[in-house]
């Protein structure tokens, strides 16, 4: 009676399981964010008002215009990624969107006192995503083509 053993070189591909909806559901949200932040950065980018506010070094103005070109730039990063996460499911997709929604987060708590409700359910969003991406994107499979 023979034994077969496998072979230690072999790879071993992780199983895809229902937990997989959870990267889906990160690509749908991280579209949608990026939708909803590009139309807020470019509402900021078009305002004239500044946001004064008192840091440990004193009084600091902040034009909002600025804040939303930056904020219009990641947003449209964070779009073309998701579509990209949803569409191809290939590592550097996310790879990438972790890198990115980690930005955004970044930039949400920087938004806080300007837009203090949206800025609190976007970070919710960012913190799902990053938690369903960490946590459960080495379940998913490239799309081949």
């Amino acid at each position: 009676m023979t034994k077969a053993y496998a072979d230690p070189g072999a790879r071993v591909q992780p199983r895809e399981t229902a937990w997989v909806g959870w990267i889906w559901f990160a690509a749908l949200m991280m579209i949608l964010m990026g939708l909803w932040g590009m139309f807020s950065g470019l509402v900021a980018v078009f305002s004239p008002h500044t946001i004064v506010a008192w840091t440990s070094y004193g009084l600091a103005t902040v034009d909002v215009s600025t804040w939303g070109w930056v904020h219009l730039a990641v947003s449209a990063l964070v779009f073309v990624v998701g579509i990209s996460l949803l569409t191809t499911a290939a590592t550097w997709a996310r790879v990438t969107a972790v890198v990115l929604v980690g930005l955004e987060l970044l930039l949400q708590f920087a938004a806080l006192p300007a837009t203090p409700w949206w800025s609190l359910v976007s970070i919710g969003l960012c913190v799902t995503v990053l938690w369903a991406l960490v946590v459960h994107g080495g379940e998913l499979r490239p799309v081949s083509t």
